[in-house]
């Protein structure tokens, strides 16, 4: 049983006082604003893309050219990548490409004089 009295109750209480004035109710708080999207992540300077190229350009000027394997290798492309380059080297480079398969099915590209 509890005999406290009421007033022993409210002296445990902190005091509330209110203020005459009227309180205007507290401003939400904005989000904070979402951070933009980071520019391009620094990118390898484009001399790197023609060290590829001249490097795939100089294995296929070798007397018995390069395979798909080779260019594979040097520049780690993949497969696709390395046939559409030597065909845009074909295209539009203005070089003269002879491709070849061997017995075994290897794809050998060679730039022609």
């Amino acid at each position: 049983m509890n005999t406290a009295t009421e007033s022993e109750k409210n002296a445990s209480a902190p005091e509330v006082l209110q203020s005459k004035t009227k309180r205007t109710p507290a401003k939400k708080a904005r989000p904070a604003k979402k951070a933009g999207r980071a520019g391009k992540p620094a990118s390898k300077p484009k001399t790197d893309r023609a060290n590829k190229r001249a490097e795939v350009i100089t294995l296929m000027k070798r007397a018995k050219g390069a395979t798909l394997a080779e260019i594979i290798a040097v520049t780690k492309w993949q497969p696709h990548t390395v046939r559409g380059f030597v065909s845009i080297l074909g295209s539009k480079g203005g070089e003269k490409i002879e491709s070849s398969k061997s017995a075994a099915g290897e794809r050998t590209y060679k730039i022609g004089k």
